[in-house]
């Protein structure tokens, strides 16, 4: 008969899988911190490995935003008539917003290319080139702005046509 700690003859014969069951939960806990250990440490490490710059500053109070309040406004223009007459090129859009735009928002715009889809006043679906304007300004001017904006989306169905021009707005924090 082999002989057994105190502890094992109470309980469990030596080498039985249940006497071994500390061993093994004391190593799964230590294997657990020290992956967890290794998780919170890797990404800081990294960060400090960056290109030798200061790291960014951070604000003093944790979740507060930099920034002022804006207002984003994204106008979509579509491209193809639905009188069946020519296309707007890219000459004439950019010429709008030369004319239209710019005068207005002389700070600064972003225009980027675009595909799109929608469905016309006679429920054909339309797909065509597009364009997306993106306008920021600050909150306090959204009454200005707004007004602003409505005249640019008017001159566009005048000039080219269109049943719409679509409009989105978000409130948003940015900091230049």
């Amino acid at each position: 008969m082999p002989l057994l700690s105190r502890t094992a003859a109470a309980s469990e014969p030596a080498g039985s899988p249940d006497s071994r069951r500390p061993r093994r939960r004391t190593a799964l806990v230590a294997a657990t911190a020290g992956l967890a250990v290794l998780a919170v440490g890797t990404p800081v490490a990294y960060a400090t490995l960056g290109s030798g710059a200061s790291p960014e500053p951070r604000p003093a109070v944790a979740g507060a935003v930099l920034g002022k309040d804006y207002i984003e406004t994204r106008l979509l223009f579509g491209t193809e008539r639905p009188d069946g007459g020519p296309v707007v090129t890219d000459r004439q859009f950019l010429a709008f917003i030369d004319e239209e735009v710019t005068p207005r928002f002389p700070n600064g715009l972003t225009i980027q290319d675009g595909r799109g889809q929608w469905r016309d006043s006679h429920g054909v679906i339309e797909r065509e080139r597009s364009y997306e304007l993106t306008l920021l300004y600050p909150a306090s001017e959204a009454r200005l702005r707004g007004r602003q904006i409505e005249r640019i989306r008017d001159a566009y169905e005048k000039e080219y046509a269109q049943d719409s021009v679509g409009r989105l707005e978000e409130r948003l924090t940015a900091d230049f």
